[in-house]
């Protein structure tokens, strides 16, 4: 966006003695000849930027602009880029090289190479390794209608299968467990829903923009509701999904159970969702107790065997 890259630009002449205009086009990612014609709005707004031509010449502004630098700590700045770097898959390229320019020029020369090191400590990729080309664009719509205040309309894929229309005003974007969702009014239900975005479909930004309302954010956090509903099962599994297993449980819910396979204290609620979570580790996998899910896993493996064996 122009006026966030013109913010950029004098934040950076503001800090530093000279910039060359190739320098600073290879910063935003835009041409030197756009670079020139936004050091000539700057101008115009009443900032004087003066160009020196020849060897080690560029853009500088008047000393007596001065920013205090010293707001920020080390620790501050790595926290901070730390965080701008791994929103990579939430903000666009031009959106982030601004932000990052504007942060960055708070770093003091001496301090550039550790803050650096520090912010690169943690990386944080919310993409999966197989991705849903629709759900970037998808994201992409969502934050332009979150930004102003625009009517969605899409279908909506149910946990059943059934389809519905839906008109939505978007109110959050939300990453939880590596799955994205919209939180929004539906106009059809009357109320407010949280939607996954992996069961969204010809999605639509609608022209249309409305008045955001009061609303409560969606409850995220469910520790305190499967407290009282999940139970203990004993599982018996092989050390090849042990990585998977402790997803839902902790380590020390495990007892070896000879060279390669674990018996597992592994919580769990009767719903098909935790059904088809045992499922999933296949044969790697047995229930051992109570009974009757042992039993309910048999009848769920029988009938997997039938559908395959019936042609």
């Amino acid at each position: 966006m122009k006026v966030d890259r013109l913010v950029s630009i004098i934040l950076l002449l503001l800090e530093k003695e000279r910039i060359g205009a190739q320098e600073l086009a290879k910063l935003f990612e835009v041409s030197p000849r756009t670079i020139y014609r936004d050091i000539e709005a700057i101008n115009m707004a009443g900032i004087p930027v003066h160009s020196t031509s020849g060897v080690g010449g560029g853009f500088e502004i008047m000393q007596n602009y001065k920013l205090d630098k010293t707001v920020f700590s080390t620790a501050d700045l790595s926290a901070i880029l730390m965080g701008l770097s791994n929103l990579s898959s939430v903000m666009r390229g031009d959106e982030l090289v601004n932000t990052l320019a504007k942060v960055k020029i708070f770093t003091p020369a001496d301090k550039e190479k550790d803050i650096e090191l520090k912010a690169n400590r943690i990386c944080i990729d919310s993409s999966p390794w197989m991705s849903n080309r629709n759900i970037l664009q998808y994201l992409e719509m969502i934050k332009t209608a979150l930004q102003e205040s625009m009517l969605l309309t899409f279908e909506y894929i149910s946990h059943h299968g059934k389809k519905t229309t839906r008109t939505v005003e978007p109110y959050q974007l939300i990453l939880k467990s590596g799955h994205w969702y919209l939180q929004g009014y539906c106009r059809e239900r009357h109320d407010f829903r949280l939607f996954s975005i992996s069961r969204i479909s010809n999605l639509t930004l609608q022209e249309e923009s409305f008045t955001p309302q009061h609303y409560q954010k969606p409850i995220l956090d469910a520790t305190d509701i499967l407290e009282t509903i999940q139970t203990k099962i004993k599982i018996r599994i092989h050390k090849s999904v042990m990585d998977r297993v402790l997803d839902y449980c902790a380590f020390e819910d495990f007892l070896c159970d000879g060279d390669e396979w674990y018996i597992v204290s592994f919580p769990f609620v009767e719903n098909e969702y935790y059904y088809d979570i045992l499922l999933s580790f296949g044969d790697k996998c047995e229930c051992l107790e109570p009974l009757h899910i042992r039993t309910e896993m048999k009848r769920k493996i029988q009938k997997i065997a039938a559908l395959y064996g019936s042609k």
